[in-house]
């Protein structure tokens, strides 16, 4: 009885990521399309920005991964609303 429960928790599991990488490459593109009158596009290039300088300034980290961890966080927030 546990064997299927698991089973099904796991397929649960899988479909919840299919979602989530659905909802980004929906909101991705949403973003391309719409370009700046698209609701995500300015908070995530804010996002990026101040990633990016935050890169530059704390030592160890690079422009650029600031640039992707800002952006990506940014991107993240706007899915889940």
């Amino acid at each position: 009885m546990s064997k299927s429960k698991s089973d099904q928790s796991k397929k649960q599991s899988a479909e919840t990521g299919k979602d989530w990488v659905q909802d980004t490459r929906d909101e991705i593109a949403g973003m391309v399309k719409d370009g700046f009158d698209h609701e995500s596009t300015k908070p995530v290039l804010k996002a990026a920005a101040v990633g990016a300088v935050a890169g530059v300034v704390l030592p160890g980290v690079g422009l650029a991964a600031g640039l992707v961890a800002g952006a990506g966080l940014a991107l993240h927030h706007a899915i889940r609303k």
